[in-house]
């Protein structure tokens, strides 16, 4: 099927795909309570003729499958879940859940997906078996939703998998990916500084957890600037510290919170290792005791297969109107790298940036929308893939 045929099919669903956007993006749900969007979407593949199977994974884990006529089996994605951020876009749309907000543009990746679903179902002489997979839960940021849904079987006998996510750092009409490491492995940290608490005016007979605290925070910078190979991407950061609950009162303890981001595993695991080593030997030096926490079940790094993503990418540049760019690895997470692991395939950023419309906001900001022109071209891109791929 040629590609300017799918790029007018999926403009001829436009104001459907955008409809079905809003009324995701009006009702979102945080990681593991997308039952709604989880309804909504099983009940549209329904009402496509389509076999769908429920509860895959978890409980608002859903699946739908298109059996055409080729032999490869195909797995596209889309997530569902929403952001805890106040909504402040003013849309007409905007969320009618305080403090719940679509900040990452999932109501967009699920709403696309559901498109490609209408079209692919109409054109079974075009594809193999393909798999809808509409997976809960990737802000999570720990076990998340890709890896239950895995181990249900979602992925067994698939050939190829492809997802995409919307990014506001892309000019609307763009499509970037990238051969090899896409997007980093997030390693979630909690520190537990336990000191002995006392007057303000008395430090030396306390034990500080503030500036013990201090101190971690300057310590653990020497990782990037001393340790890791100044050439390779490294983030550390520092984003919450919790304690105290007066000026003149010294705590017992502090709370320390951030993210660890790495694109080798080898950087990973010197990571966190030195991270471990100097959270004791600071809390050691100043006789204070800490407690280290890293969130299990880390997200892997994100991995594009490069021949996969290679004919992708020339596949993609037949769409009409669109640009196809090759971008640097981002330092964000994501669970689709799970599916990668089980298949060949290819995570793609779909640009939303568009400065007439006023979308410009990065993404988890509460004033983040997506320029809605771009999810045809998601439709129709993810389309396009599955039916080339079939062959």
């Amino acid at each position: 099927m040629e590609p300017e045929r799918i790029y007018e099919e999926s403009k001829s669903i436009e104001d459907q795909v955008i409809n079905l956007r809003r009324q995701i993006h009006s009702n979102p749900e945080l990681s593991y309570q997308e039952y709604e969007t989880a309804r909504l979407v099983a009940n549209y593949l329904r009402s496509l003729g389509l076999e769908v199977r429920e509860k895959v994974g978890l409980e608002t884990g859903v699946v739908g499958i298109i059996k055409g006529r080729k032999k490869k089996v195909i797995g596209l994605r889309a997530d569902m879940d929403a952001l805890p951020v106040m909504e402040e876009t003013g849309l007409p749309f905007s969320s009618k859940r305080p403090g719940v907000m679509h900040a990452c543009g999932h109501d967009a990746h699920t709403a696309m997906l559901l498109g490609v679903a209408k079209i692919l179902s109409e054109h079974l002489e075009d594809i193999g078996e393909v798999r809808l997979i509409f997976q809960p839960a990737e802000e999570d940021g720990g076990r998340g939703g890709a890896l239950p849904m895995i181990e249900a079987g979602v992925m067994e006998g698939v050939d190829y998998v492809f997802g995409l996510h919307v990014m506001s750092g892309y000019q609307s009409g763009v499509l970037a990916t990238r051969q090899g490491p896409l997007m980093a492995c997030p390693d979630s940290f909690k520190v537990r500084v336990v000191g002995k608490g006392g007057h303000g005016s008395a430090p030396h007979e306390t034990i500080d957890p503030v500036y013990v605290t201090a101190m971690l925070i300057n310590g653990l910078q020497g990782i990037r600037s001393r340790q890791i190979n100044p050439l390779e991407p490294f983030v550390l950061s520092v984003t919450s510290v919790h304690t105290g609950t007066k000026d003149n009162i010294i705590p017992n303890e502090a709370v320390m919170e951030g993210t660890i981001r790495t694109l080798s595993n080898e950087t990973r695991e010197k990571a966190l290792a030195s991270f471990r080593n100097i959270v004791r030997s600071i809390c050691e030096a100043y006789g204070a005791e800490c407690k280290v926490e890293f969130k299990e079940d880390a997200y892997p790094i994100t991995i594009n297969d490069p021949a996969t993503t290679k004919r992708a990418m020339e596949i993609l540049r037949e769409l009409p109107g669109v640009e196809v760019k090759e971008t640097s690895p981002v330092m964000g997470g994501e669970d689709f790298s799970r599916f990668l692991q089980k298949a060949k395939g290819s995570f793609i950023f779909l640009g939303t940036r568009n400065e007439e419309k006023g979308i410009v906001y990065p993404n988890h900001s509460s004033k983040f929308t997506v320029d809605e022109g771009s999810l045809k071209i998601g439709v129709a891109s993810l389309a396009l893939l599955a039916m080339r791929f079939s062959s």
